[in-house]
Parts: structure tokens; sequence; C-alpha cells
């Protein structure tokens, strides 16, 4: 039997991760460990590689336990950690690790502490049909089963939470990740020499970076660079399209950005242009610093961070037409850049005081 401390708050929160080669999710709970930390709590991060540029954001005082293993297969084994460790709460930070909680639940059965998984997401995904559109529902439908509590990032990821897991209301809260900030140890950017379009995220089949590559070509400024940041599996095809649309001299990707920041407060708009997101936090960071936005509809979150005309332009997510027509809006002369928004709110201490009421409630 697992014998955690006698206490009534959430004094140890474990969490995971696949590996530190960076992404949203990985970086977002980076921020909210070092936070945890800051504020007296014990945290205990189980990674299946420590190796990667996120492991320079490894907040000093984790307790980190490395797999030494990048498969996400790793993390079926958290169960002997969590047994091993005994944290009073576990965090899942995000959908792609959902799998290993269901697992984990399954194996300490009674034993294990409360689970909380953040929706990190879209639960909707239109780019899905048939028997993979069935068996994706049919899995969120299982969720109210493993885990305790969800965290969604606005209120249309709750409502959404709400009818597609079919958890009731009062097992869903609202927190948002907490803000980017500065990073004066990261080594910087290289930014273009000219003015230029900024896209930040992973090198992977979501973010349909293809979209992107090809509106350039059919821009009115033929003039203006495109940087894209981020590491991925698709770099040598990204790299190929580039090539074949002959723009090897218009378009770079140096690879993953320590500190994005300058690089979107530098930029004419920030563009992503997935199929699917969660709560996209690129759009956050680049309206913190003044930056306008151009996203496809990948969320029912986007149209909540772009909430009117003056922040940026929605377009959807096949119509290339109106993707170029609102990149030559924010390209053009009489674009006007929006104030920067500022975060409101304290996420971290949201999490502990959710956390913190969960320890406290009779386990089944």
């Amino acid at each position: 039997m697992l014998q955690r401390t006698d206490t009534r708050t959430a004094q140890h929160i474990l969490s995971y991760a696949q590996t530190m080669r960076g992404g949203g999710v990985e970086r977002a709970l980076l921020r909210m460990a070092e936070g945890w930390l800051r504020a007296g709590r014990r945290v205990t991060l189980v990674v299946g590689s420590d190796e990667g540029p996120l492991a320079a954001e490894i907040p000093q005082g984790v307790d980190l336990v490395s797999l030494g293993d990048a498969r996400y297969s790793a993390l079926f084994a958290l169960a002997g950690h969590v047994r091993r460790v005994v944290p009073d709460l576990i965090f899942c930070p995000g959908n792609h690790y959902s799998g290993v909680a269901a697992l984990t639940r399954l194996r300490l059965g009674r034993e294990s502490p409360a689970i909380v998984a953040k929706v990190s997401n879209a639960l909707v995904r239109p780019e899905q049909s048939g028997l993979e559109a069935w068996a994706y529902r049919r899995w969120l439908r299982l969720h109210p089963h493993f885990v305790d509590h969800v965290v969604a990032m606005t209120p249309a990821m709750a409502a959404e939470a709400v009818a597609e897991m079919g958890l009731a209301p009062e097992r869903v809260s609202i927190i948002a990740n907490p803000p980017a900030l500065p990073r004066p140890d990261a080594a910087p950017v290289a930014l273009p020499a000219r003015r230029y379009i900024v896209g930040l995220g992973r090198l992977e089949p979501q973010k349909r970076w293809d979209r992107l590559i090809d509106a350039m070509v059919r821009i009115g400024d033929r003039e203006v660079h495109l940087l894209i940041l981020g590491e991925g599996s698709l770099r040598g095809e990204l790299e190929a399209q580039v090539a074949a649309l002959g723009l090897s001299a218009r378009v770079s990707m140096p690879g993953h950005a320590g500190d994005p920041l300058p690089a979107l407060e530098g930029a004419a708009v920030a563009v992503l242009t997935s199929d699917y997101e969660g709560v996209p936090g690129v759009l956050c960071e680049a309206l913190s610093v003044g930056t306008p936005v151009v996203s496809t509809e990948s969320s029912v979150a986007v149209r909540e961070i772009v909430a009117g005309p003056e922040l940026g332009t929605v377009v959807a997510r096949d119509d290339a037409g109106a993707l170029i027509a609102a990149l030559d809006h924010w390209l053009g002369p009489a674009a006007i850049r929006p104030a920067p928004i500022i975060a409101q709110g304290d996420p971290i201490s949201d999490y502990l005081a959710l956390f913190d009421r969960l320890v406290s409630l009779p386990h089944p």
C-alpha cells in the first residue's frame, strides 16, 4: 500500500514527458514545474530522455528521473516510479500523454493518487474521418474513468472537454498556461536582415508548414522573408519544398529557439497554419509583444485569443486564398500593430489551489 505524507495539500507533484527535444506542451510543463518549486512544493519529473534543447529549461530543484529511452513506451513504467517516490498527485501535461495516465491508473488501481490532465490539443478533429474519428471519440469517452480532473486553458476548451469526454462540469477547471518570459541565457536567434514573417512550432504534420511555404510564392511582397522556428521529422520534406519553389533565399528554418520572444517581437506578423491545436501558445506570445497574428481555425480557442480584427485574422484550414489575403493585409502599409496584451491572473497559484483541493478530498 502506498504511504503518502499525512497532508491535505499536494506537497509532492509528479509529472512526466517523453523527451526534452522541444514542444509547447513540454515547455509549458517546465514553466509550471518552476512555479510549483518556487511555491515550496516538491516536483518529480519522469522523462524518457532528458536530452534536447529543453534540457536547459529544466528548473533547478526538480527531482529528475531520466529513463534513458526516448520512445513513448518507456513511460509505460511510470506506475513503478509512482510507487517508489509516492507523490500526492500526478499531473498529465497534455493529450499526447493521456495513454500513460490511463495505464498508470490501471496498474495502481485504488493506490493511485489523483490524476489531473491538461487538454493541450483539440478534442474535435475535423481532419479525421471514418474509423479514426470513431476511435478518437471513444477514447475521449474513457477519460472520466482514469482522470480525476481536467484542466482546460479557455472557456471554449472547457466546454469542449465536457461535451467530448462526457465529464461533469465540476470536474473541469479553466487555468491558462503560465506566460512565456524572456530567457537571457538562451542562444539568440539569427533574425533576417529584412522584414519577415515568423512561424513557431515543431516541424511535424499537425503544423502544416507546407501551407505557409506555398503561400510565400503568391503573396504580394516578394521580398519578405519567412522564418520558421522549430525542429521535427518533416525538416527534409519542408526543405525540399522550399528548394522546389525557388524560395531558398527567402525561407530559413534554423531549428529550436530557446527564447522565441525576440523573433516574435521583430516579425511583421506571426502565422500558425495547423490542422489542429489546443490553445496555441504562439498566438498568445506574439500578441504579448504586440505582433499581429494570422491563424487557421485549428481550435475553438483561436477566436478566444484573436478576439478582434485589430489583433489578427483567422482563416479556414484549407482556404489558401484567405491565408494569402490575410498575409497581404498584415504586410501592407496600412496595417497597424496591436498594443501588447499582458497576461492576467496567476496560473501557478490556481493550479496549486486545484491540486490541494483534490488531495484533500476522500480518495476512493
